[in-house]
C-alpha cells in the first residue's frame, strides 16, 4: 500500500524529470539526501563499481523514479549541475520574526537596481520559509559551483555540487510551491560575471608591462580610493563602480594584482558607509566587465 502523500510526491518527481532535471530522493519531510553515505555503502546495486553520491545517482529515468517514490514519501532533490541549472536561493533571516528584517529577496532586488538591470523573470519556487528559488539555465561552456552570499547577504546559488528541493516537496507541513510558471531563463550575463571565479594571479598578462607601469597603477589606485572614501551619501555605490571599472584595465595589463584593488576598494567602500556585501558584488561585477573588455595598452 502506498504511503500517504506518495502519489503527489511521485508526480512532482516525474514532473521535474520530464523537464530534464535529474532528481534524487530526500528524507521524508526534510531537505537532506535519503541515499546512503560512503561509510555505509555496501558496494551493491547502483554502487556495485564504487560508491556513487547523490549527484551521480540523480536520474530522469521514469521507471527508476517510480520504484523509489512508490516505496516511500520522499521529498525531491534536483541535482542542479547535471540539470544544467543555476538556482539563486533568496533566503530569509533565521531567528528573526520581524517582517522588516532584510531578506534575500530585498537584497537581490537592490543588487539588480545597483547594476541597472531588471529583476529577472523566470521559473520561481517559493519555499516553506517564504524564501524563493529563481531557476536559470547555465550559459554554454560554463561550470559554476555553489556560492554563499557572494552576490549579497542571504543570496546563495546552487549549481554543480549542489541541489535544490523541488516544487511539491513538503517540509514542516508546508509545500514548496511554483509562484511563477515562466520558462526557465538563461542566467543573465551580469550575474554570470558576478559568479565567475576571479582570474588567478598565475594568468599571464596579454601585454608586456612597461618599466613604470606599477607606479602608475598605484597612483591611480590611491586616487580612486580617495574618491570612494570622500564620496557623498547617494553617490558612494556609483563612485565605487566607476573606480573599479577604471582600475580593471590595469589589472588586465598586469600592472597590479586584482586582489590588491579589491582589498583597497572594499576597505574604502566600507569606510564610506557601504555594506560589505554591497562592496563585494559591485567590485566583482565592475572588475569582471572591465578586465574582459580592456583595450590593449597602446590603443587605450
Amino acid at each position: 500500500m502506498p504511503h500517504p502523500g506518495t502519489p503527489a510526491l511521485l508526480s512532482a518527481a516525474l514532473t521535474a524529470a520530464a523537464r530534464g532535471w535529474p532528481v534524487h530522493p530526500l528524507r521524508s519531510g526534510a531537505k537532506s539526501p535519503a541515499l546512503h553515505g560512503e561509510h555505509t555503502c555496501h558496494r551493491t546495486g547502483d554502487c556495485a563499481t564504487g560508491h556513487r553520491k547523490w549527484e551521480q545517482r540523480a536520474t530522469c529515468d521514469r521507471q527508476h523514479i517510480q520504484r523509489a517514490w512508490s516505496a516511500s514519501p520522499f521529498n525531491i532533490g534536483i541535482a542542479t549541475g547535471p540539470a544544467n541549472l543555476v538556482v539563486i536561493d533568496l533566503d530569509v533571516p533565521k531567528g528573526k520574526g520581524s517582517s522588516d528584517a532584510p531578506c534575500g529577496a530585498a537584497n537581490f532586488l537592490a543588487l539588480c537596481e545597483r547594476a541597472g538591470q531588471p529583476y529577472p523573470v523566470t521559473y520561481t519556487v517559493r519555499t516553506p520559509s517564504d524564501g524563493h528559488h529563481l531557476y536559470f539555465t547555465a550559459p554554454p561552456g560554463t561550470r559554476l559551483t555553489n556560492t554563499a552570499s557572494r552576490l549579497a547577504d542571504l543570496v546563495d546559488t546552487r549549481a554543480w555540487g549542489g541541489y535544490v528541493v523541488a516544487a511539491g516537496s513538503i517540509v514542516d507541513g508546508l509545500a514548496y510551491e511554483v509562484t511563477d510558471t515562466a520558462p526557465v531563463a538563461e542566467l543573465p550575463a551580469w550575474l554570470l560575471d558576478a559568479l565567475l571565479p576571479a582570474p588567478t594571479a598565475s594568468t599571464p598578462p596579454t601585454i608586456a608591462q612597461p618599466r613604470d607601469a606599477t607606479r602608475l597603477a598605484r597612483v591611480a589606485l590611491e586616487r580612486e580610493q580617495a574618491a570612494i572614501t570622500a564620496a557623498p551619501q547617494g553617490a558612494r555605490e556609483a563612485t565605487l563602480f566607476a573606480a573599479a571599472r577604471s582600475m580593471g584595465r590595469f589589472v588586465a595589463w598586469g600592472d597590479i594584482d586584482r586582489h590588491e584593488v579589491e582589498e583597497a576598494f572594499q576597505a574604502a567602500g566600507e569606510a564610506a558607509g557601504l555594506k560589505a556585501y554591497e562592496c563585494r558584488s559591485t567590485l566583482r561585477s565592475a572588475l569582471n566587465w572591465s578586465i574582459r573588455t580592456a583595450r590593449p595598452r597602446q590603443t587605450a
